[in-house]
């Protein structure tokens, strides 16, 4: 079975689901020494298992996939009805209408879960929470390595005793949004190191160790030195690939991460109901103090408007994922980004 500490570059690419993890991006970093990672969330299992396939097509190392885990959105139909409401001005100048909610939308969970079954990428990945240990059972016995991102030492407990091969622990610093398994809890804040330090040791002390991912906020030499004597088999980073030049990330986006004018990347769930740290925007500024606790519900919603700006070039009204870090990413190629964030000692 695969496993994190056989990479030749300890780093995993984050899978960022909306665009710009790319079966190129993937590949690239896999053939780098990496690990690559595609996003199955807002896909559908036909689209994730044509990415698959061309990502195979481009690599013949290991690559991930990662999957968003199902779970009862804590809005009321009051509250979702009350923002959508809120959301009508900014549709009527973006030129488009606010939809109907979609209630109980699983992503394709299921379809997915089968997909990757039958494709048996080397590392499946999940977020939002912890899957049934009969899944991550099902996955073991395929000999895939499976791995639940988890923002505390609570939820890393809970992975590992469902199973899980390893988990991803996420600090407060990652880019778009955070794995906490609560909607309605408020992001652990703890320094990534400090959370690190415990859940290593709890795993380490476990009958059978499981091995630790680091990520969020990762976006230099000394970051990713610093979680690895830590005691972490592998970093994980997201922004650090956002403009990279295999990523799909939409122009707006891309131009707005190097814009001076975006000087801040805050916590919001005001696009889609689940805490993300995104640039700091109008949009953001304007719906924060209203957005509920409601995923996918006001993703469902924000959808459209979404994409509108991001059609007419409008990163006021955009969500723009992106860590602390934001400002050490840079245009290169996935192999010259991995190159310049290997710790000397390590390259």
């Amino acid at each position: 079975m695969f496993q994190p500490a056989d990479l030749n570059a300890a780093i995993i690419a984050a899978p960022m689901a909306g665009g710009p993890s790319t079966p190129a991006l993937c590949a690239s970093v896999t053939n780098a020494g990496g690990l690559g990672t595609l996003a199955g969330g807002y896909r559908s299992a036909g689209a994730l298992a044509e990415q698959i396939a061309e990502a195979r097509r481009l690599t013949p190392g290991p690559i991930g996939v990662n999957l968003f885990v199902p779970s009862d959105s804590p809005a009321s139909h009051d509250r979702i009805s009350d923002y959508a409401e809120r959301l009508a001005p900014f549709a009527a100048a973006l030129g488009v209408e606010v939809p109907e909610p979609r209630f109980g939308d699983d992503d394709g969970w299921q379809e997915k879960l089968d997909l990757l079954a039958d494709t048996r990428p080397e590392f499946v990945s999940f977020t939002f929470g912890c899957p049934e240990a009969k899944i991550l059972d099902r996955f073991a016995q395929l000999d895939v390595h499976t791995s639940v991102t988890v923002t505390t030492v609570a939820e890393a407990e809970q992975a590992a005793a469902a199973g899980a091969a390893s988990v991803t622990l996420q600090g407060p610093g990652a880019g778009g949004h955070r794995g906490t398994f609560d909607q309605e809890a408020l992001p652990e804040t703890a320094p990534l190191i400090e959370t690190l330090t415990a859940v290593v040791a709890m795993l380490d002390a476990r009958d059978a160790p499981v091995p630790v991912i680091a990520a969020g906020g990762l976006c230099s030499p000394a970051g990713l030195d610093a979680v690895l004597f830590a005691g972490a088999q592998a970093a994980q980073l997201g922004t650090a690939f956002l403009l990279a030049e295999e990523a799909g990330t939409n122009p707006v986006h891309r131009a707005a991460l190097r814009d001076p004018g975006f000087a801040e990347a805050s916590l919001t769930r005001s696009f889609s109901g689940r805490w993300a740290r995104g640039l700091q925007n109008e949009w953001m500024t304007a719906l924060d103090p209203f957005a509920p606790a409601g995923y996918p519900e006001i993703n469902s919603l924000t959808a459209p408007l979404r994409a509108a700006a991001v059609a007419q070039g409008n990163p006021r009204l955009a969500s723009l994922w992106a860590g602390t870090g934001f400002r050490e990413a840079r245009i290169a190629s996935a192999a010259d980004i991995i190159a310049g964030l290997l710790p000397a000692s390590r390259r």
